[in-house]
């Protein structure tokens, strides 16, 4: 008979058990993303497909017929942007470092074809270039060239040694950097876009330690520099009309405050809990002008109600929410720049998206980030999305592998 022996039985420690449980949570948590960043971004997207849907799908002018052809469209924009994503992702931050001067540049170059005969005016902005059937927004791309050239320009002078405030020389250079796009966004003009760049501007010179005096003397140069384009002509009649229509939406109903008493009456119509997807009754019947692109928050005020459009705009704050607390993470000052200049970017952007769908801001033509349709704006969206993962995981990765495949400096 063959006595088979049994090894001895050894102890689990606690120690032990602490480590399998830490490596479980790791495990389970890998690859280490912004779990939060990451769901309200795709709640936003999936939402905002189906609100561009139910606002195109009965306008045969836009589809030729076809109810589902913005869908299509808008799916594709969508699975583009995640790939843009992803690649941005996958690359260390300090990377895209060595990149920003070539695509601030091409921002640039692409911002100065809009102003050749490749451009394209709609809407009475000549802010397009249209390469092989597909219309491209550079604008769109000069958001995050501007907040990357930016950072950059800061963590340069400043890298390793991290200073409360910025001097002289980085505020000027953050301001050259943002100069030379403004000026050609201002000639297309957009209006729109200039006034969201001009907030992102203002603040990541803020988070970046710019002096209070100067944050004054700019915001009081660029009202001046307002006052004078106006004056001067350089803003066209309809944009002005547009202004004037804000202040008082009942001097011109049919005509420049047509677009805000539409908004507001299918944002009412909503109550509190909706019209039903696909059921709103303004939607329906195409009163709302440009509902799948600008005016895209009055689907969701007249279908979703008060309560989907306040869940609506949680999922947006969570996205400024995150993008803040990866700023405060972030453990180089290029990474901490640029997330909260990104913040700046999409907070104030959906702030007068939202706002000219309410009358308490004036239509200026500016999408709502992840929601309306259009390319550029999701491109550019989830590119600046992957910065901030990447960002993150930067952050949270053990030391000894951050460095890990970097260039030399």
């Amino acid at each position: 008979m063959t006595v088979t022996r049994l090894s001895p039985r050894v102890p689990v420690r606690p120690a032990d058990r602490n480590a399998s449980r830490t490596s479980l949570r790791t495990s389970v948590r890998a690859p280490g993303l912004d779990w939060w960043l990451l769901g309200a971004v795709a709640a936003l997207v999936v939402v905002g497909t189906l609100l561009v849907w139910s606002a195109t799908s009965a306008r045969d002018t836009l589809t030729g017929g076809d109810s589902t052809a913005y869908l299509s469209k808008q799916v594709t924009n969508v699975a583009i942007g995640v790939v843009l994503m992803v690649l941005v992702m996958a690359t260390d931050h300090r990377w895209v470092r060595i990149v920003a001067p070539a695509v601030y540049l091409a921002s640039v170059v692409g911002l100065g074809l809009v102003l050749s005969p490749l451009g394209s005016t709609i809407n009475g902005s000549r802010s397009w270039i249209n390469l092989g059937g597909m219309s491209i927004q550079p604008s769109e791309f000069a958001k995050l060239a501007v907040v990357i050239g930016m950072a950059l320009v800061v963590a340069e002078r400043s890298e390793g040694r991290w200073r409360a405030r910025v001097g002289l020389g980085e505020v000027v250079g953050m301001l050259a950097i943002a100069a030379v796009p403004a000026a050609l966004i201002m000639l297309q003009p957009d209006l729109g876009t200039m006034l969201v760049l001009s907030a992102t501007v203002f603040g990541v010179l803020a988070v970046a330690g710019a002096p209070r005096r100067w944050l004054v003397l700019l915001v009081g140069g660029g009202a001046t520099a307002a006052v004078a384009a106006v004056a001067g002509g350089a803003l066209k009649q309809y944009q002005v009309d547009r202004f004037l229509a804000f202040t008082n939406p009942d001097l011109d109903p049919r005509g420049a405050g047509y677009n805000v008493e539409q908004a507001r009456i299918a944002v009412g119509n909503g109550g509190l809990f909706g019209q039903g997807l696909f059921d709103g009754s303004q939607t329906r019947s195409g009163f709302v002008p440009e509902q799948h692109t600008d005016f895209i928050f009055t689907v969701a005020g007249e279908e979703l109600g008060l309560v989907g459009a306040g869940a609506m705009i949680g999922l947006l704050v969570v996205v400024l929410w995150r993008a803040l607390v990866i700023s405060a993470r972030a453990d180089d000052v290029f990474g901490r720049v640029a997330a909260a200049g990104i913040a700046c970017w999409f907070g104030f952007q959906a702030f007068q998206n939202i706002g000219m769908c309410l009358g308490i801001m004036p239509v200026t033509g500016v999408p709502l980030p992840f929601v309306s349709y259009g390319g550029s704006s999701m491109f550019a969206s989830m590119l600046a999305v992957g910065l901030l993962q990447n960002i993150h995981l930067r952050a949270t990765a053990p030391a000894a592998t951050r460095f890990a495949g970097l260039p030399p400096r």
